[in-house]
């Protein structure tokens, strides 16, 4: 077991006052056997405002946010702990039935994984099809996790992870032609893939733990972070971080799930001005352990 705290702060500037709408804030994680919520705080300026929660359509704790008067800095920081046991998903009991590719989910999920397992987007010249049926093994069985590993690290090895300022995320063939992009581009291409290969998928937003800033290889730090989960009979929902190549949820704190990466914003709202009134935002995220 490892406690994590973490401290997210996001300042946004204006060269004048203006009026804020709704914000939606998604920063408290999804309490769970491999982790559990020990304290949450949020801090808000200007200090004039008024905090909703609720739940979403996928269970997740959201915190909408109004405000009463007009600001030239909108900031919200965030202080999170919790105890954190590391799992790899795939040493747990997979079904014997699913061990090998294909396979079929029971018909008592099926309906409620059928959304998970639609394509979301465009593959006109199915280059994201070819690309994901390269990892089946032809003429010989499939192991369904050695499939979904070598998915998982191609998008680690082959891609070249790199931060843009555009919002957003790349659709999966945009990914695929590049052969780079974001965390949440990385995420949604593993999602796509998947579901081109039958299975049921679904984002992931939440927090990394890079050990050692400097000498780390883990990516994604330093902001929030994206991978996806795939649903395996007898495991459930299982991590799998494309951006890191990790297989189950080491380092790794689960905040929100969702069928696209748009149902899951960290931060999402508006202000009533024009365009030249935004200056500047700024992002800081700390992960450290006890």
């Amino acid at each position: 077991m490892t406690i994590f705290s973490v401290r997210h702060i996001t300042s946004y500037r204006y060269v004048r006052d203006v009026d804020f709408g709704e914000h939606r804030l998604m920063f408290r994680p999804r309490d769970s056997f491999d982790q559990r919520l020990i304290e949450a705080s949020l801090t808000i300026y200007p200090e004039e405002s008024h905090v909703r929660w609720i739940h979403d359509v996928f269970g997740n704790c959201v915190a909408l946010v109004d405000f009463s008067r007009p600001a030239s800095e909108l900031r919200f920081e965030t202080w999170i702990t919790l105890d954190h046991t590391p799992q790899v998903a795939l040493d747990l009991k997979v079904d014997d039935a699913a061990l090998t590719y294909p396979f079929s989910y029971d018909k008592d999920e099926i309906a409620d994984l059928t959304p998970a397992m639609q394509r979301h987007y465009p593959d006109p010249n199915d280059e994201v099809g070819r690309w994901a049926r390269q990892f089946v093994r032809q003429g010989r069985p499939t192991e369904t996790g050695h499939l979904l590993m070598t998915l998982c690290y191609a998008i680690r090895e082959s891609f070249v992870y790199a931060r843009r300022q555009e919002h957003g995320t790349q659709t999966p063939v945009q990914t695929l032609q590049l052969r780079s992009g974001t965390c949440r581009d990385f995420a949604l291409l593993m999602m796509e893939a998947a579901r081109i290969l039958g299975l049921a998928a679904r984002f992931v937003t939440g927090y990394v733990y890079v050990p050692d800033r400097d000498g780390s290889t883990v990516l994604g730090g330093g902001s929030t972070h994206a991978w996806c989960q795939i649903y395996l009979p007898g495991a459930g929902w299982t991590e799998f971080d494309p951006t890191n190549g990790i297989v189950g949820n080491r380092d790794l704190i689960r905040v929100a799930v969702a069928r696209d990466p748009r149902q899951a914003v960290p931060l999402s709202g508006s202000y009533d001005g024009d365009g030249k009134d935004f200056d500047s935002m700024t992002v800081q995220v700390n992960v450290t352990t006890r």
